[in-house]
């Protein structure tokens, strides 16, 4: 096994590669997408110096410039995770565009297996993350995220023109995204399967998909996809390929109401169909649970290193969320507490 960081556009730099260094992880999750939250903008707009997010730059150039730039601090490049909102909304709304969006797919996975990216997560789902809020949900009052559906309304429609909790034009409305059943949004995922995993196939580039967040049946009128241990097993029953695999989230998995996590993440860590693993703990499940410090929620994390390391995973782990330590650094503190405990577990099952 092996233990990695995730880094979001804005901190693809020298500084945070050096972080990482210390922290004495190989491998490096880079998100090229540019999040962000209040005003709608445009989802591809470019306001940090490692100018990689705009849709027409996630070419092999791209992606080689990025492994050069974390070769310098001896990490290498695990995956890419998450697809840019404006490459895809069609294919995910099923819009005008989507076939062309297809193909702009098609390209960059091509890019990807030139330029050497062995991986790219991604979430399919039109809502994306929604329904969180923030609070001291964690040990010691620390500020963390949670979710609590009485507190939510599961069917605020999402605006036009946004997806992924993403806007991906200038203006949002005036009208709202249709309703998107459960056999429609399968329907969506199955074809964007068949048309795009022969690709990565040819290109050597697993895909691997993210469940949802958090894996309610359905939020904003529209219905979930990997929602569920059994979801994920119909994903991969879609398409035998060595290319299908998941971006295994430890807390979603925990979240779902169905399911026994230690035996699911036997399963496909022995089938090997993990492209990597979000490693995080939380405490509770849908409708109401909060993420919480890796070594206090209801998973027992010693328990999946062992189980992952009796399966002969060879894979990375990342930290993902955690939460914020109270101190000059909070990111920083809460990453380097979480990857210091990840790397006991991983030592202590060697």
């Amino acid at each position: 096994m092996k233990i990695g960081l995730g880094l979001y556009r804005e901190m693809l730099n020298d500084a945070h590669y050096t972080f990482a260094q210390q922290l004495g992880v190989t491998h490096i999750v880079a998100h090229l997408e540019g999040y962000f939250s209040g005003n709608p903008k445009l989802a591809n707009d470019t306001d940090s110096s490692w100018g990689a997010s705009r849709a027409d730059d996630w070419t092999a150039d791209t992606f080689r410039g990025l492994i050069t730039d974390l070769a310098r601090h001896d990490l290498k490049l695990a995956a890419i995770e998450n697809f840019s909102v404006s490459h895809w909304h069609d294919v995910l709304l099923d819009g005008p565009t989507r076939d062309e969006q297809m193909g702009h797919l098609k390209r960059i996975v091509r890019a990807a297996g030139e330029a050497g990216v062995p991986c790219i997560g991604y979430n399919f789902s039109a809502v994306g993350v929604w329904g969180w809020k923030r609070g001291p949900y964690a040990r010691g009052g620390a500020m963390s995220v949670g979710f609590d559906q009485s507190k939510i309304d599961p069917e605020e429609a999402i605006p036009e023109g946004m997806v992924w909790n993403m806007a991906y034009r200038d203006t949002l409305g005036p009208g709202v995204v249709p309703p998107i059943s459960h056999d429609e949004i399968w329907d969506r995922y199955r074809r964007f399967l068949d048309e795009l995993l022969p690709v990565a196939e040819e290109a050597g580039v697993v895909l691997a998909a993210h469940p949802d967040d958090p894996p309610v049946g359905a939020l904003r009128r529209t219905a979930k996809v990997i929602n569920s241990h059994d979801a994920y097993r119909r994903a991969f029953a879609i398409a035998d390929s060595p290319a299908n695999k998941a971006e295994l989230c430890l807390g979603c998995l925990q979240e779902m109401a169905d399911g026994d996590i230690y035996e699911t993440v036997a399963e496909f860590a022995r089938q090997d169909k993990i492209g990597y693993i979000h490693f995080r703990n939380v405490r509770g499940k849908v409708p109401n649970y909060h993420e919480v410090f890796i070594d206090e929620g209801d998973i027992d994390m010693a328990r999946i290193v062992r189980i992952l390391k009796d399966n002969d995973y060879q894979g990375v782990l990342i930290p993902d969320h955690t939460p914020e330590l109270e101190c000059g650094a909070p990111w920083h503190a809460g990453k380097a507490f979480a990857i210091g405990y990840m790397k006991a577990l991983v030592a202590g099952a060697a």
